[in-house]
Order: structure tokens, then C-alpha cells, then sequence
């Protein structure tokens, strides 16, 4: 048996997590934490991965905090930029067990969204034009997404090695409505009430458009993602930081 400890527990998405958890043949709940608790009652001897789904203004801060009492982590938090990886990085090499330590941290947990951004990945370098839009219930706290940011760094990333030109886009005027420009790539967030989690990425050439898009229509759909992490993490992921699920598929 894994055992489990989460992080937020109570939280909209630590809830779902504490129920896949315990419904799991392979894995048992060991603690459920909440906001005001304390962290360092998480330890290798009570925990073999601790999950944690919070908000980006203390997620570093609790996963410094779990690298320090030498657990494995799956991060469900998004909001990370290049800063807080390097310093998750340097906590890793100066923790307890450099050697072994597991961090991962996912953009999106739901097969849809990490499909989607595979195969936007694979279409970018053959359209002249790509923009993202992402759209989500009104009270995320980030915007754009993780996971349309990292959507976006993918697209440009092809887009560099296959030699592209910019996005073409003679815009002269621009009151915020042409959204994020993310490495030249537009990201646009929507938020409305009614919707979860949703994802589009728009290709097009003279006279074609592609449109990849991926629907989570309820949490329950992030939960088979992180269990498939968890376990990962409890078996042959390799130590370090990885992100992104995509790593944990045969893609």
C-alpha cells in the first residue's frame, strides 16, 4: 500500500483527492492537512508521496517546506514560474536526499488536457498561426493557466526548432484583448460561471483552421492523472523535478 498525505484537504480539489485516495485498492490515506496545520508532521515514516493542491501564494512555501522532511511530492498547485522551479531545484540538491528526492508538478492531471497539449505540440509546425484559449470557473485565482502556459511554451518550442517565422499578427492597436503573449504566443483566459476546466488551441493556414480542444466537465476527471503520479512517484519516476504528465504516458 502508497501511503498518501494531502495537502488542502479540504480544499476543492484536495476533497476529490482524499476520495480517490481511499477508494484506491493500492493506496491508503495517511494524514489530511488543511490550511493552519502543520506541514512538518508529514514525514518519510508516516508518508511515502503527500499531494499537494493549494494556491500559488503558499505552494512554494509548502513544498520547500515537505522537500525538507525528505517526502515525495505530487503538486497540483499551478502559478509556477521559472524562479520557483530553479528554487524547488535548489531545495531538492540541499535537502535530506538529494539523490532520491521526487517532486512533480502537473500543469493538468486530466488525460484530455495532456493529450491535447501533445498533439499541439506535434500540429505547431505546420501552421503559420497558433493562439490558446483557456477557460475556467471565476474563482481560479490564476490567469492564464498552467496548463495554457505550458500549452503555449510547447507550441513555440516546435515552432523554433522547425525554423518558423513569428505568428503573424499586424495588430496596431491593443487595449488587452489580444490576451498573454507567451514565448510570441497568444494565450487568451476566460472565466465564466458554469464552466470547469477547458482548453482550446487554434492552428490555421490560408484556408485551413485546427482546432484541439479538451473538456473537464468535473474534477473527477483530474483524479485518475494523480494517482497515476502517486504511484510513479512511489515506484520508478526518476528523482528530481519532472513536470508535466506527459512524462508518466507512453506518448
Amino acid at each position: 500500500m502508497i501511503k498518501v498525505s494531502v495537502v488542502s484537504a479540504k480544499g476543492r480539489m484536495g476533497s476529490y483527492v482524499v476520495e480517490a485516495v481511499n477508494n484506491a485498492a493500492d493506496t491508503q490515506l495517511a494524514l489530511a492537512l488543511d490550511a493552519g496545520d502543520d506541514l512538518t508532521r508529514i514525514a518519510p515514516d508516516n508518508t511515502d508521496v503527500v499531494v499537494e493542491f493549494t494556491v500559488p501564494s503558499v505552494s512554494l512555501n509548502n513544498v520547500l517546506t515537505l522537500i525538507g522532511q525528505g517526502v515525495d511530492v505530487v503538486v497540483g498547485t499551478t502559478g509556477w514560474t521559472d524562479e520557483k522551479l530553479a528554487q524547488v531545484k535548489e531545495a531538492i540538491a540541499g535537502g535530506p536526499k538529494p539523490e532520491t528526492q521526487k517532486v512533480f508538478i502537473a500543469p493538468n492531471f486530466a488525460i484530455s488536457a495532456v493529450l491535447a497539449d501533445y498533439f499541439a505540440t506535434k500540429a505547431a509546425r505546420y501552421f503559420e498561426s497558433a493562439e490558446v484559449i483557456e477557460l475556467h470557473h471565476p474563482t481560479k485565482v490564476d490567469a492564464p493557466s498552467g496548463t495554457a502556459i505550458h500549452t503555449a511554451h510547447g507550441i513555440a518550442e516546435a515552432r523554433k526548432a522547425a525554423g518558423m517565422a513569428p505568428v503573424p499578427d499586424a495588430t496596431e492597436t491593443d487595449g488587452g484583448s489580444r490576451g498573454q503573449v507567451v514565448d510570441g504566443i497568444h494565450v487568451h483566459a476566460v472565466r465564466l460561471r458554469g464552466l470547469n476546466a477547458h482548453e482550446e488551441v487554434l492552428f490555421g493556414n490560408a484556408g485551413e483552421q485546427l482546432t484541439i480542444r479538451a473538456d473537464s466537465f468535473d474534477r473527477t476527471s483530474f483524479m485518475p492523472g494523480v494517482l497515476l503520479a502517486v504511484r510513479k512517484l512511489a515506484t520508478d519516476a526518476p528523482a528530481g523535478l519532472t513536470i508535466g504528465l506527459d512524462h508518466f504516458l507512453d506518448l
